[in-house]
């Protein structure tokens, strides 16, 4: 039996890009000047996303 991953109060599995694309669609995302994520944290994040080929 596999083990179900938690999910949050939105409905996502608790990771900081799910809470941010969950928020955007639902429509209550935050703009980057009231973000409660630190920018270097942000920064650290997005290095380790995959970078997306021209087609």
């Amino acid at each position: 039996m596999k083990k179900k991953s938690k999910k949050n109060k939105l409905g996502v599995k608790n990771s900081l890009v799910n809470n941010i694309n969950a928020r955007k669609k639902k429509g209550v995302s935050r703009s980057k000047k009231k973000s409660k994520v630190d920018k270097k944290a942000y920064k650290k994040l997005k290095k380790g996303w995959k970078k997306k080929g021209k087609k």
